[in-house]
């Protein structure tokens, strides 16, 4: 069923809502040969912005390849690398034979191995052949160098959920940084293959800490902000889709909409998704009502397991931000809401934040990372 409010996958062309100061950024940067990362909550639009640069860049004429992997799932150096070296072999060969000679030809001396049954059956196209090794290692990051020159056209990898690596333990993951930044170095020294990296990550908190925290990419990365989109386009956006259907909804009730959801386009769009089949001429307050119970219907059962996850100091500390207090370790906002301690409170912080409950942006100030979740918590769990 064809709907102007698609929230099932990435979105570009005419469905591609704002950020067009995000993309030419982007695409600026891969034109130099940068490295990017992005760092946003979940379904914020990460992707879709990747893709519209792309899309743009290919619309001028641009020729280049742009493998990619996700991380959501890896949690083992060799799946990691697997990955990771079939997305980019993919991205040389097009037949079993040419899969068999790029392996050989650019992986030799390493563990790395086609494998026609994997390839006719899994998404990998390759195996390895024994315990990986730090070979292996620089051997799969030089790759897309030498893919870069195969093909005389760029390669840009897209890993999404890159902060996953963490879960491998620091001294793998510092192996697989470290060897990642030798073969950026390089690359920029000696003028190398076009590459370029994109690393994407839905873990704010966990992706702050490689890349602000302990600055592991420090001077090869650029990283590219999410800004708000403007308001006045998302409600224009809403109201055409619903005027492509036939239908008729009032401006004021698209706009309490866009602030509920404070500009969420994924959960926009589900959400007008939700009020499209749920009329079939004009849109009233009933109808937006009925929707929002349906979504948050959906998102409950995460939200209770969410919050049934936090110690009560944690709540409390919820409770805080949500009342609107900054000071944390004051002594008044300590005692009002029974955090302990100004040390009690640092701890706290620090578990919202590996929960991605929460972050903290450059004035300090918490900021919920769901703004579906901190109306659940405002309406339904602290009422």
């Amino acid at each position: 069923m064809d709907t102007p409010f698609i929230y099932d996958k990435f979105v570009t062309g005419r469905n591609f809502i704002g950020r067009k100061t995000e993309c030419n950024a982007l695409r600026n940067l891969l034109e130099k040969r940068e490295n990017i990362c992005l760092y946003e909550p979940p379904k914020t639009g990460k992707m879709s912005l990747i893709q519209q640069a792309l899309f743009n860049m290919r619309m001028t004429g641009r020729q280049f390849s742009a493998p990619g992997i996700n991380l959501f799932n890896a949690r083992r150096a060799d799946t990691f690398m697997l990955k990771l070296c079939s997305a980019l072999i993919r991205a040389a060969a097009s037949t079993p034979a040419e899969y068999e000679e790029a392996v050989s030809s650019m992986l030799d001396g390493t563990h790395f191995r086609f494998d026609m049954e994997r390839f006719s059956v899994h998404d990998e196209v390759v195996t390895l052949e024994g315990c990986p090794d730090s070979n292996d290692l620089h051997a799969l990051f030089r790759l897309p160098g030498k893919i870069a020159e195969k093909t005389g056209e760029p390669v840009f990898v897209i890993i999404e959920e890159f902060q996953n690596l963490l879960e491998l333990g620091e001294e793998t993951y510092e192996d697989i940084f470290k060897a990642m930044i030798e073969s950026m170095e390089s690359r920029q020294k000696e003028n190398g293959p076009y590459f370029s990296y994109i690393l994407s990550g839905s873990k704010v908190n966990a992706m702050k800490f490689i890349f602000e925290e302990r600055k592991y990419f420090h001077r090869c990365i650029e990283h590219i902000p999410l800004l708000q989109i403007d308001r006045r386009e998302i409600s224009d956006h809403i109201m055409r889709g619903f005027q492509s259907g036939g239908k008729v909804i009032s401006q004021d009730l698209v706009e309490g909409a866009v602030e509920l959801f404070k500009g969420h386009m994924w959960y926009l769009n589900h959400f007008a998704a939700i009020c499209d089949s749920l009329s079939k001429g004009f849109l009233n307050e009933g109808t937006l009502m009925d929707a929002l119970g349906m979504i948050l219907s959906i998102h409950q059962t995460r939200f209770r397991g969410c919050t049934d996850d936090l110690t009560s100091h944690q709540l409390s500390l919820v409770k805080a931000i949500l009342d609107g207090e900054t000071r944390f370790s004051s002594v008044d906002v300590v005692e009002k809401y029974g955090l302990h301690s100004s040390a009690n409170v640092r701890r706290v912080k620090d578990a919202l934040r590996k929960k991605e409950i929460i972050t903290f942006n450059e004035k300090d100030a918490p900021v919920f990372l769901d703004p579906l979740y901190e109306y659940w918590l405002r309406r339904y769990y602290f009422e």
